[in-house]
């Protein structure tokens, strides 16, 4: 077993808060970088004086992607020091609806520890456009977000959960429906963790919120040779303490190490180069992921971006999938 301790430096592209069907953000993409201060300010610095002329503290990723030499530099000086987590959004959209109200709405569910359900959310995310045409199954999809993003929605008698059961309950189809009738069953289990996610201290955790699911994935990533990290992350709201003691607690029950996640520290991206390096892959993933999703991308880009990926990113298009990681399994 490894005893190594990492830090590992963490950030985000593609973050739109609980707007989670924004069509013109369908990813978001979590990186992480392993390097120490003293290399990682030399790189940044690199950019900075090779690649543009101004931004003296911090090189965004739109920047850089103008620059090609530039995005080759990158994702051929971070090989084998970093990892990108991918999620399609509405898709993730997707399996929270089956977990919450069909499955075991824990702290598991949603990565891949727990992939049962997952064919149940891929068919209905696949199949209900067809079925029911975009628009209208992205507007019973809308009345979940809004029954989950701000609590005061979530009152069982409220409206915006009256809402999405009248929705729900007129989303009927001969080819879906053994999929949907179990949904629309699920009144009692819906009504309980709405009641649960009162308290921010729940066991259930935020229902539009990739970036848990996605900081577990990544943390499993640098601990599964029995490493144990300190991830230094971007600010992040999201990332409360309780919600990182969660995560915590996940990666033990899969860790060789008996303390694989020994803390998490925010940090300002823009005075730590590490998290700037983070910032630059990550939005440089979702762009170029995002080419792949809508089947414009550039192939060598795409090769150079290929050590990076996760192989437990949330993803469900399988021609996409297998150009970017040459691989036509799904977790």
């Amino acid at each position: 077993m490894s005893s190594r301790q990492l830090e590992i430096a963490c950030d985000e592209s593609g973050f739109t808060g609980t707007n989670m069907l924004d069509p013109g953000h369908e990813l978001i993409t979590h990186a992480g970088v392993q390097l120490d201060q003293e290399t990682a300010a030399e790189y940044a610095a690199l950019i900075r004086t090779r690649f543009h002329r101004y931004s003296a503290t911090e090189y965004k990723a739109g920047q850089l992607l103008r620059n090609r030499i530039a995005v080759e530099w990158l994702l051929g000086t971070l090989n084998g020091r970093a990892t990108v987590h991918l999620t399609d959004k509405t898709y993730f959209t997707v399996t929270r609806l089956v977990d919450l109200l069909i499955g075991d709405p824990t702290y598991t569910a949603g990565t891949s520890l727990a992939l049962d359900l997952r064919p149940v959310a891929r068919t209905l995310h696949r199949a209900g456009p067809v079925v029911f045409g975009t628009t209208r199954w992205r507007a019973f999809l809308d009345t979940f977000v809004e029954m989950m993003r701000h609590k005061r929605y979530r009152l069982i008698d409220g409206p915006w959960v009256a809402h999405f059961l009248q929705t729900l309950d007129g989303m009927r189809s001969e080819r879906l429906d053994p999929l949907m009738q179990p949904l629309r069953d699920a009144r009692p289990q819906l009504f309980r963790v709405l009641t649960e996610l009162q308290d921010d201290r729940s066991p259930v955790p935020p229902p539009l919120e990739p970036l848990i699911p996605a900081l577990f994935e990544t943390a499993r990533l640098w601990t599964a040779d029995g490493s144990s990290i300190t991830i230094l992350h971007d600010e992040q709201s999201a990332l409360t303490q309780h919600r990182v003691t969660r995560v915590g607690a996940l990666l033990r029950t899969v860790s060789q190490n008996p303390e694989p996640l020994r803390g998490l520290t925010m940090l300002d991206s823009r005075t730590d180069p590490r998290i700037q390096l983070a910032d630059l892959l990550a939005g440089t993933a979702r762009y170029l992921a995002t080419a792949e999703l809508r089947n414009r991308a550039d192939p060598r880009l795409t090769a150079l971006l290929r050590p990076y990926l996760a192989p437990t990113s949330l993803w469900s298009d399988q021609a996409s999938w297998q150009r970017l990681t040459g691989d036509l399994v799904f977790r």
